[in-house]
C-alpha cells in the first residue's frame, strides 16, 4: 500500500523504519517542523524529520494540519494514514485524505488512558501492564474502534522513557501487522470497550514528588515522570532532580525508621522515609550540577540528622 507517516519524537521512529523496510511504499512523512534545542538552542528538526532523511523520504512539516497541509495530503493519494505521536489533531477532510482513512498506534489499553501522556500516567498509577494499540483514527480523543492491541508488562524499575522506549519498538510490530491486514482485505475493528480514562500531559507541578505516601507509591510517581518532565523535591532552599530510585530487593532490613521525607544512609544507600517504609534513591542532580551518585552526594551534605526533602 502507499502510505503516508505523521510522527515527531523518537517514539514513532521504530514505526517508520518497521515501515520503511516492509513492502509498503512510504509516499510522505508528516512532522512538526524543527524546534530550539539545547543550551544553544540549536534550532533541530524532530527525530522523525532526522530519520526520514537518512531514509531519502518526502517529508511534509507543519504545526497543525491546516487547507494547505490537507491539500497536500490529498495530492499523495495515499491508501493509508499511520500516525504515532505525530503532536496536532487531524480534522476533516485531513482525515479522509487517505483512501482509507488513518490508523493510531497508541500507548495504552484503550479506552485506559486516552491523551497526550499514557505511559507516564499509568507508571504514575503503579501499573504493572499495560498495551499498544493500534486504532481507526476519529476527530474524538482516541475514540476510534481497534484493530489490534498487544500487552505489554511494565518493569517495575523502569522509568516512563524506558517503558515508551520498548513500546515503541514492541508496537511498530502491531503497527505492520495491521497495514498488512488492512492490505489483504482481513482487518477487523472492534469497538472500544469499558470506561474511558484520560491521560494529560504531564506539567512542571507533576513533577513535584511527595513522601507522604507508600514507598510503592512515591517510587511509581518518581519513574513516571522521569525523564519527563523530571521528579525533584527541596532540600531547604536546594531543588534536587530526583532521577532514578528502587525498590529492587525491598528496604534493607538496618534501615531504621524514617519520618516522610527524611534522608538517610544504610549499606552504602542513600534512603528517603516515605509513609511506610524507606525507599533507596540511586541518583540525583542539585540545582547547577551534573547528574551523580545519590549516596555520593548525601555524604557531601555532612551529617543527615534533620535533613529532610519535601
Amino acid at each position: 500500500m502507499r502510505l503516508v507517516v505523521a510522527g515527531s519524537p523518537a517514539a514513532a521512529v521504530p514505526t517508520l523504519r518497521r515501515l520503511a523496510a516492509s513492502d509498503h511504499e512510504i509516499a510522505a512523512v508528516l512532522t512538526r517542523p524543527p524546534t530550539p534545542q539545547g543550551r544553544k538552542r540549536v534550532l533541530t528538526p524532530t527525530p522523525v524529520a532526522q530519520v526520514a532523511e537518512e531514509l531519502g523520504l518526502p517529508v511534509v512539516e507543519a504545526t497543525r494540519v491546516d487547507d494547505v497541509v490537507t491539500r497536500q495530503l490529498v495530492d499523495l493519494r495515499a491508501d493509508l494514514g499511520v500516525i504515532v505521536a505525530y503532536g496536532a489533531l487531524l480534522r476533516r477532510p485531513a482525515l479522509d485524505a487517505p483512501r482509507l482513512g488513518w490508523v493510531n498506534l497508541h500507548f495504552s489499553a484503550l479506552p485506559a488512558y486516552r491523551g497526550a501522556a499514557p505511559v507516564q500516567r499509568a507508571v504514575m498509577a503503579g501499573d504493572t501492564r499495560t498495551a499498544a494499540t493500534v486504532f481507526q483514527l476519529v476527530e474524538a480523543l482516541d475514540a476510534g474502534p481497534v484493530y489490534a492491541s498487544d500487552p505489554f508488562d511494565i518493569d517495575p524499575e523502569a522509568t516512563a522513557g524506558e517503558v515508551l522506549a520498548a513500546m515503541a519498538e514492541t508496537g511498530s510490530g502491531t503497527v505492520l501487522r495491521v497495514v498488512d491486514a488492512l492490505a489483504d482485505g482481513t482487518a477487523v475493528a472492534t469497538d472500544q470497550v469499558g470506561e474511558p480514562t484520560t491521560a494529560p500531559k504531564t506539567t512542571i507541578a507533576d513533577g513535584h514528588v511527595g513522601f507522604d505516601r507508600p514507598a510503592v507509591a512515591v517510587h511509581a510517581h518518581l519513574r513516571g515522570v522521569t525523564p519527563e518532565p523530571g521528579a525533584y523535591a527541596h532540600l531547604g532552599d536546594l531543588r534536587v532532580k530526583l532521577l532514578r530510585s528502587s525498590r529492587s530487593g525491598g528496604t534493607p532490613s538496618s534501615a531504621p525508621p524514617l519520618a516522610p521525607g527524611a534522608l538517610g544512609l544504610v549499606d552504602g544507600r542513600l534512603v528517603v522515609g516515605t509513609a511506610d517504609e524507606p525507599l533507596a534513591l540511586l541518583e540525583v542532580q542539585p540545582a547547577g550540577k551534573k547528574p551523580m551518585d545519590a549516596a555520593a552526594w548525601a555524604r557531601g551534605l555532612g551529617p543527615l540528622d534533620g535533613k529532610v526533602l519535601s
